[in-house]
C-alpha cells in the first residue's frame, strides 16, 4: 500500500458543462436532479442520440493574442478559465509563487482533434492543409495544456494526461507528486474535451451510444450520452483554515481489454484501496460516492458490484452523467467539482434520468438528491484500456 500523504488545499475550482458556465449553473441542476442533455444538434454529425452541449462556443472566438490557438476545444478552455473567479485565482498564485513554480496538468482525450478534422475536410489542391490551418502546435494532443500555460503566463512544468475517461482525475495525482517533491508550489489541474466527429462516430461504431438520454444503472439503460465540459482546480499545500482538500488518490490499470473493464473490477478496487491508504482513512469513513456511471451495460454492472462489495448501506452513491453527458477526458474534473459542491453546500446528489435500478445494484445507489452534511466524498473515474482512478475529497473538520 502507498504511504499516507499530506492533504492538499483546493484554493479554487470551477466547471462549465451543458448546464451552463460555472459552478452555480451546475449546482442548480444538481439540486433539481435535472438533465441538461438534448437531442443531437452538433454540426453535420446527425447521429440519433442525445448530447451534453455547451452553448455559445460558436460565437466566442479566442481573444486576439491567442488567435494561433483558435479551435472549439481551446474556446471552451478559455470560457472555463473565466468562471468562478478562477482566472484571478490562477494569476494570483503565479504572482505569489512565481511563474516557474506553478504547474499546469490537464487531462483531455481529444484535445484539438476537431480542428484537425476540419483541416482534413478542406485540403488544398496539393492535398495539404489550407494555409490558415498549418499550425503544428494546434494539431498536437498537447495543444490544450500549452494554450492554458501561455494564456496564464506560466513557465513551470506543463503536462498533458490522456488516459481516456480517467484523464482529468489522474491529474490530481501528478500534481500531488510534483508539490510533494518540491518541484512546484502550486498546480492548476483540470481538463477540457469538446464534441467532434471522432468522438461521436467512434463511440457509435462501438455500439455504445444511446438513442435517448443516458440512464446510469437503470435496468433499461441503452448506452452513453456524450458531452463536453471544461473544469479546473488550484492545488496548494494545505493550511489550517482550508475549507476543501484533496485527501488521497489511487491509480491502477486493469490491462484486461481495450474497451471493457475487468469483470471483477480488480483495477478499480486497487485504485480505491490506494486512495484510502494515501488519505489514511478506512472505507467506512466515506460518506458519498460520485460513480463513474456511464450507462453502458458492462461498466455499470462491474462498478455496482464493487460498491455493493466494499461499502455499507449508509453511503450515498450516485451518478451524474445523466445531467452532463459523458464528458470523456473532462469527466474526472467535472465530477471532482460535483463532489466539492456537495461537500461545500451539504448535498449528496441524485442520478438524473434513472428510474428503476438494475437488480445488480445495491442499496448504496440513490436516485434522488439528499440534503446531508458530510465530510468525505469519493469520485470514481474509469477509462478505456482499464485506466482507473479514485479521488478522495474532504472538509477541513474531517478527522484524519
Amino acid at each position: 500500500m502507498p504511504a499516507r500523504i499530506d492533504p492538499l488545499r483546493i484554493s479554487a475550482y470551477t466547471a462549465t458543462t451543458a448546464a451552463g458556465p460555472g459552478r452555480q449553473a451546475l449546482h442548480e441542476a444538481l439540486r433539481a436532479n435535472r438533465s441538461a442533455l438534448r437531442p443531437n444538434d452538433f454540426g453535420p454529425h446527425a447521429l440519433d442520440t442525445w448530447i451534453g452541449r455547451v452553448d455559445g462556443l460558436e460565437d466566442a472566438p479566442l481573444p486576439e493574442p491567442w488567435a494561433p490557438w483558435e479551435c472549439r476545444n481551446n474556446r471552451l478552455a478559455w470560457l472555463g478559465l473565466q468562471c468562478d473567479g478562477f482566472l484571478s485565482a490562477a494569476l494570483d498564485a503565479r504572482d505569489r509563487y512565481g511563474p516557474a513554480r506553478v504547474a499546469v496538468v490537464l487531462g483531455t482525450s481529444t484535445s484539438s482533434i476537431g480542428a484537425t478534422e476540419e483541416a482534413y475536410r478542406s485540403l488544398d489542391a496539393d492535398g495539404r492543409f489550407a494555409a490558415p490551418m498549418r499550425l503544428p502546435r494546434l494539431h498536437t494532443p498537447h495543444s490544450l495544456a500549452m494554450f492554458v500555460r501561455e494564456a496564464l503566463g506560466l513557465e513551470g512544468p506543463c503536462l498533458t494526461v490522456s488516459t481516456a475517461c480517467s484523464s482529468s482525475a489522474k491529474v490530481f495525482g501528478d500534481a500531488e507528486r510534483m508539490i510533494r517533491l518540491g518541484l512546484v508550489d502550486a498546480a492548476i489541474v483540470g481538463g477540457v474535451d469538446t464534441l467532434c466527429g471522432s468522438v461521436l462516430f467512434g463511440f457509435n461504431s462501438l455500439e455504445l451510444v444511446s438513442p435517448e438520454p443516458c440512464r446510469p444503472f437503470d435496468a433499461q439503460r441503452r448506452g452513453i450520452s456524450l458531452g463536453e465540459a471544461a473544469g479546473y482546480a488550484l492545488l496548494e499545500r494545505a493550511q489550517a483554515d482550508d475549507a476543501l482538500r484533496l485527501l488521497g488518490y489511487g491509480e491502477a490499470s486493469d490491462a484486461h481489454h481495450m474497451s471493457t473493464p475487468h469483470p471483477q473490477g480488480v483495477g478499480a478496487e486497487r485504485a480505491l484501496d490506494d486512495a484510502l491508504a494515501r488519505a489514511g482513512i478506512h472505507v467506512g469513513a466515506v460518506d458519498t460516492i460520485n460513480l463513474h456511471g456511464t450507462a453502458s451495460a458492462k461498466n455499470d454492472e462491474v462498478e455496482a458490484a464493487l460498491v455493493a462489495r466494499r461499502f455499507g448501506t449508509g453511503v450515498h452513491a450516485s451518478a451524474t452523467k445523466g445531467l452532463t453527458g459523458h464528458t470523456l477526458g473532462a469527466a474526472g474534473i467535472v465530477e471532482a467539482a460535483i463532489c466539492l459542491l456537495g461537500l461545500e453546500h451539504g448535498w449528496c446528489w441524485g442520478t438524473p434520468n434513472t428510474h428503476v435500478l438494475d437488480a445488480v445494484c445495491g442499496p448504496q445507489i440513490r436516485l434522488e438528491p439528499q440534503r446531508r452534511a458530510h465530510r468525505v466524498a469519493l469520485s470514481h473515474s474509469f477509462g478505456f484500456g482499464g485506466n482507473n482512478c479514485a479521488l478522495l475529497f474532504g472538509r477541513t473538520d474531517e478527522s484524519r
